[in-house]
C-alpha cells in the first residue's frame, strides 16, 4: 500500500497524473525537500510529533513532505475533497496518511458544511501548515505547535462567511473526533494512539493586507497505552497513591482547552505574523498548563524575502497537586513531577531568507538557534540530566505546487 501511494504521488508531482476531460475534477498537489543539520551530536531537532531528528550530519526527513490533493463538483453546491500526505511523523520512515476527506454543501452564500475529515481551526495556517510554499518561514514554529499536536478531525463542520464594507468575517464550527498517533520522547521514545472527542471555534476579519483571528478548542483527550505513563501511574499506585495515579492518567480521557489568538500582516513590502496560544487542563491530567507564542517579521525585496522570528514556550500551572507524604525528591518524584508534569520550556530565533526564483516554487535558508530553559526543550533523545545548551540548526528547502 505505502509503495503504491509513493508511485501515485510521485507520478503527480510530475505532472502525469491531471485534471481529466472532465472539467469537474481537479488535482493539485504540494511538497518540499529540505535538508537539516545541526552543531551537536548529543541531541536531535525535530519538527513537532517527530519520532527521529537530525544531528551534525544532514538529514532530509524533518521538513522533506508530498502531498495530494483532488477536488471534484458535482453541482454548483456540492463538491468533495481528499488529501493524502507523506512526510515523517511518528514513525522513523516517511509514512502516508489522509489528511483531508470530506464532503461540502454550500447551503447560501453566507454558510456551508463539511463532513469528513478536515482541518482543525486551531492555528492562522491550520489548513496550510504543511504546504511550505504558502509559509514564509521554513516550517511552523515548534514552541507553539507541539502545544496542539492534533491536525484534524473526523466530524462536520458549519462554515461562515460575509463582507461588511471592506472587512470580510469568516468563521469555523467544528465538532468531530481526532484520533492518531503521539510521539512521546521521555523513557527513550514512543507511541501512543490518542481519541480525542471535540469542539472547536474559529472567528477571524480580514481588512485589507490584515487578518486577525481567535479560536478556542476543547477536548476529552484520551490515551491508554503511552507506556512510560503506564509505568508511573503503576508506581505511584504501588507506593500507596492511587488518587495521584488516576489524576495522572489519561486513560478514559482528560477534558483540556486551548485558545489562541493570531494577525497576520502582509502589506507592500512588510509580511508580519505571530500567534499566541495558551493550553489548559479542565480537569487533572499529567499534562502541563501551558502559554506559547512566535512573532515573525519580514521585508519583500523583489522575489527575496528575509526574515526574523522569536518563539517561546513556557509552563504557567499545574493541574495535578502531589498529595501528602509523596517524596520531595528520589527516583519516584523526578519520574512524576520532573519527566512528566514539567514542560520542555525553550526560547528560540528564526532567520532565514526566502527566494521565489520560480512561478511556483520558493527556496528557503533558515538557521534557528535554540536555547532549553527546562529538560531538553523541543530536542528530544538529549542526556537523562537533561540539555540546556543553546543548539544552532541550518536547514534548506525547496517548496513547490503543482
Amino acid at each position: 500500500m505505502r509503495k503504491t501511494m509513493w508511485c501515485a504521488l510521485v507520478c503527480a508531482s510530475m505532472g502525469m497524473s491531471g485534471a481529466s476531460a472532465d472539467d469537474a475534477l481537479l488535482i493539485s498537489g504540494f511538497g518540499t525537500v529540505g535538508a537539516v543539520r545541526t552543531d551537536t551530536d548529543e541531541v536531535q531537532f525535530v519538527r513537532y510529533n517527530q519520532a527521529k531528528g537530525v544531528k551534525k550530519g544532514w538529514g532530509i526527513g524533518t521538513d522533506t513532505n508530498l502531498g495530494v490533493q483532488a477536488d471534484y463538483r458535482f453541482s454548483e453546491r456540492l463538491s468533495g475533497t481528499v488529501q493524502v500526505l507523506t512526510r515523517r511523523t511518528t514513525s522513523t520512515s516517511f509514512t502516508t496518511e489522509l489528511t483531508w476527506g470530506f464532503i461540502k454543501a454550500k447551503l447560501n452564500d453566507d454558510f456551508s458544511v463539511r463532513v469528513g475529515r478536515t482541518a482543525l481551526p486551531i492555528f492562522m495556517i491550520s489548513d496550510y501548515q504543511n504546504v511550505g510554499y504558502a509559509n514564509t518561514m521554513m516550517r511552523p514554529p515548534v514552541e507553539l505547535y507541539a502545544a496542539a499536536p492534533i491536525e484534524n478531525s473526523d466530524g462536520a463542520d458549519l462554515l461562515y462567511q460575509h463582507s461588511f464594507g471592506d472587512t470580510t468575517v469568516s468563521g469555523q464550527l467544528t465538532v468531530g473526533v481526532s484520533q492518531g498517533k503521539l510521539f512521546v520522547p521521555a523513557g527513550g521514545g514512543s507511541v501512543g494512539k490518542y481519541r480525542a472527542p471535540l469542539v472547536g471555534l474559529s472567528l477571524s476579519a480580514e481588512r485589507g493586507p490584515l487578518t486577525v483571528r481567535v479560536s478556542h478548542l476543547r477536548t476529552d483527550f484520551g490515551a491508554d497505552n503511552v507506556t512510560p505513563l503506564n509505568a508511573v501511574v503503576a508506581g505511584v499506585t504501588a507506593a500507596g497513591f492511587p488518587q495521584l495515579g488516576r489524576d495522572l492518567t489519561l486513560a478514559g480521557g482528560k477534558r483540556v482547552s486551548f485558545s489562541e489568538i493570531g494577525l497576520s500582516l502582509n502589506q507592500g513590502k512588510l509580511v508580519v505574523q505571530a500567534e499566541y496560544g495558551m493550553r489548559r487542563d479542565l480537569e487533572p491530567s499529567y499534562l502541563p498548563e501551558l502559554d506559547s507564542w512566535y512573532a515573525m517579521f519580514g521585508y519583500r525585496a523583489g522575489k527575496f524575502l528575509p526574515y526574523y522570528a522569536h518563539s517561546s514556550i513556557k509552563q504557567t500551572g499545574r493541574s495535578v497537586v502531589l498529595p501528602a507524604g509523596f517524596p520531595s525528591s528520589g527516583p519516584l518524584y523526578n519520574a512524576v513531577a520532573v519527566s512528566f508534569m514539567t514542560a520542555p520550556e525553550q526560547t528560540s530565533d528564526q532567520i532565514g531568507l526566502r527566494w521565489d526564483f520560480a512561478a511556483k516554487a520558493a527556496m528557503k535558508v533558515q538557521i534557528d538557534r535554540l536555547k532549553p530553559l527546562k529538560k531538553t526543550g523541543s530536542l528530544i533523545f538529549g542526556p537523562a540530566a537533561g540539555w540546556t545548551k543553546p543548539v544552532t540548526a541550518i536547514g534548506v528547502s525547496v517548496d513547490y505546487v503543482f
